[in-house]
């Protein structure tokens, strides 16, 4: 057991960070429709600055990856100029700010897209489930268009793009979304993935748009800059898991560490068989590790006292608590957020939660 505790700091790369707080990345629909950051989102964003790492909900890289209504993107100028407001009204608190890098894959309807986006994955297998659009509401997910190898070339150069934009637009770094089912763990998972090319077939080859993406993400804007989120039984967006996945995991937990400053886990199961792969992740892994669980202040402490994680990430208690940490510090009681405007547009369930001394 240690003596850390949520309010030690922490060196993260090149970044002081104040605390070992971070908020997790979370979907909040709040682009405009052409999938660029607004005003509102650099004032949420800003609100929530004294986490010790703030990491953007998902950004897609490029056209291709704007599956969902209203996500921003940051492919194009306006995207980037959009934020950089944000990233300025953070820093200008004094806090830290990575983006999150999604590309949707298959997890997409082209009423969501801009015009002439392709919804592709690493292979012609259909999601279960519906995806919303604004225009015709809930519609079921297409059959996506399977990727040649040199679109998969394309795709990385499309992320290491995005990285590049990134720091253009003042970003601290870059997170990059190899879980919930979107398209770099879409290549992980055999679920999804039926290639027997470069890309498909062995577990280093399922390994293979992950670690490439890392690489080159890592070579043009620096290793310290670059984490990755991982999520190894998960099953969000249709993506059911099998025990003999975990080899792929270990895979890519022994190769990461040369590409990546962090790996940000999310814990879906409790069983035994997550356990050991999140300590052998832990073992292996020689950089920083986040721990994504649902947890409590009270959770959060142990786990970093006992040494299974170097910084918490926390998502929904930010939603209606954007002064998050200064509440756990003073042993304040939490707000409870409106699950009805989690996702829709506009200022309510937004930026209007107050801090504690505002209630």
């Amino acid at each position: 057991m240690s003596d850390l505790r949520l309010f030690t700091p922490l060196t993260l790369g090149d970044l002081s960070l104040n605390n070992r707080i971070v908020m997790a990345p979370m979907t909040r629909n709040r682009a405009s429709v052409d999938h660029i950051p607004t005003e509102h989102m650099a004032l949420y964003y800003a609100q929530r600055a004294s986490a010790g790492l703030i990491i953007t909900e998902g950004t897609s890289p490029s056209i291709n990856g704007e599956g969902y209504a209203r996500i921003p993107g940051i492919w194009n100028e306006e995207q980037i100029l959009g934020w950089r407001k944000v990233t300025e009204a953070v820093h200008d608190r004094g806090g830290k700010i990575f983006v999150q890098l999604m590309h949707t894959g298959r997890i997409s309807h082209r009423l969501n897209m801009h015009e002439g986006a392709l919804i592709v994955a690493p292979s012609e297998v259909r999601a279960k489930g519906n995806m919303r659009t604004d225009q015709e509401g809930v519609q079921a997910h297409p059959v996506p268009y399977a990727m040649t190898e040199g679109e998969v070339h394309d795709a990385v150069l499309e992320f290491v793009q995005a990285a590049t934009n990134a720091i253009t637009a003042g970003f601290d770094g870059v997170e990059l979304h190899a879980a919930n089912g979107y398209l770099i763990e879409q290549f992980i998972r055999p679920t999804t993935n039926q290639r027997t090319d470069a890309y498909g077939g062995t577990t280093e080859k399922y390994a293979h748009f992950a670690l490439e993406v890392a690489r080159q993400v890592a070579e043009a804007i620096g290793k310290d800059r670059v984490g990755i989120r991982l999520s190894p039984y998960g099953e969000m967006n249709d993506m059911p898991y099998q025990p003999k996945f975990d080899e792929i995991y270990r895979y890519l937990a022994d190769q990461l560490g040369e590409y990546v400053t962090y790996i940000h886990l999310i814990n879906a199961s409790e069983g035994e068989g997550y356990t050991a792969l999140r300590q052998y992740v832990r073992q292996v892994f020689p950089g920083t590790l986040i721990l994504n669980r649902s947890y409590t202040k009270e959770r959060a402490e142990e786990d970093l006292q006992n040494g299974a994680a170097d910084l918490i990430s926390f998502g929904t208690p930010f939603i209606a608590n954007p002064d998050l940490p200064e509440r756990f510090e003073q042993e304040a009681p939490l707000a409870e957020g409106d699950p009805s405007t989690f996702y829709s547009p506009g200022e309510k369930g937004y930026t209007d939660y107050p801090k504690l001394d505002e209630e």
